[in-house]
């Protein structure tokens, strides 16, 4: 069967996506307006950075106002959960649905230590039982559509994750698995594996299995994140660090955009983010937080070296605008 256009609609469970272009999870950094910024350029749907079950189930209070915050205008949204105890992830899941998202998802393919070591994200993948009790469990707690983000396995050969994948949709009713072909082990190197992918798309149809299978892991612009739908047969593609900075990535993938941003584009997205960052975090915090984030837009704009440290050196958000209003008055050619 032919596979569908990117900017075809596609269903996850009762919820109805607009396109087949995802912002993936981006832990530390999928909050509500990098999430907005996703769907004011073309996303479709785009899922939050991973929110600690145990944090909700014990009432953390800053983590209930900070991370489950949803704009009006980015449904439909996925906010993401982790954690190994099906009980906190139960009660975890209902607080998400009274904030007002649309779909769960839950990590179960996070390699970063401090993560596994407790027993969630990859670690999942080595304790199959627990991971289809925790993925049952957040959807009685929140009567939401449940869906998984899941490596291909934890070390180089191993396709626990493959399996994993195909029993929570069996025996968990998952409504859709994001799949990122490559082992835990290796976090972000070495080529994804698009033919296991594709293997578990057929795997899911010869069950009967409807569900979507949703691509991740090296799509770092347009022409890759198309050449990964085509080779995986996946039913829509999760742009991760290809959106940093990027957002016009989502424009690139729905057609909607076929030349590179101006310069001038550049400096008004950040400087919407700018205004974004003060709103949610208040303008202290705001200012040294954003200091991950500079790097992708000057990248953009050409500026490296000292001139970009000189951004790291900022205090105050007033001392970037007034970075960016002086680069305002330069060329404004494509950059």
């Amino acid at each position: 069967m032919a596979q569908a256009p990117l900017t075809s609609p596609f269903r996850i469970a009762g919820i109805e996506v607009a396109n087949r272009v995802l912002l993936a999870p981006l832990a530390g950094i999928g909050n509500w307006f990098v999430r907005l910024q996703a769907r004011r350029h073309g996303a479709g749907m785009a899922v939050s950075e991973m929110v600690s079950s145990f944090a909700l189930h014990h009432g953390n209070e800053r983590t209930r106002r900070e991370m489950l915050r949803i704009h009006p205008e980015e449904h439909p949204v996925s906010l993401q959960l982790f954690g190994p105890d099906p009980e906190a992830m139960r009660s975890a899941a209902a607080t998400v649905a009274e904030a007002g998202a649309d779909v769960i998802d839950l990590n179960m393919g996070c390699p970063v230590r401090k993560v596994v070591k407790t027993g969630a994200g990859a670690a999942l993948l080595d304790e199959p039982d627990t991971a289809v009790a925790v993925a049952r469990a957040a959807a009685e707690g929140s009567g939401l559509p449940v869906t998984v983000k899941i490596r291909s396995g934890l070390r180089p050969g191993d396709r626990t994750g493959y399996d994993l994948a195909l029993r929570l949709a069996d025996e968990a009713g998952v409504a859709a698995i994001g799949f990122h072909p490559r082992p835990a082990a290796v976090h972000h190197k070495g080529d994804p594996d698009y033919v296991t992918a594709a293997e578990l798309v057929a795997a899911l149809r010869a069950r009967g299995l409807e569900i979507p299978v949703l691509i991740s892991g090296g799509l770092a612009d347009a022409p890759r994140a198309r050449e990964a739908y085509e080779r995986s047969a996946a039913d829509a593609v999760m742009v991760a660090r290809g959106g940093l900075g990027y957002p016009w990535i989502f424009e690139e993938l729905t057609g909607v955009r076929h030349e590179p941003p101006s310069r001038a584009e550049v400096i008004a997205e950040l400087q919407w983010v700018l205004e974004r960052a003060e709103e949610h975090w208040g303008p202290v915090r705001a200012a040294r937080n954003l200091r991950k984030f500079y790097p992708w837009y000057l990248e953009r704009l050409g500026i490296h070296g000292q001139a970009a440290d000189v951004y790291q050196r900022t205090t105050s958000l007033d001392e970037v605008r007034a970075l960016l209003e002086a680069g305002e008055r330069r060329d404004f050619a494509p950059v």
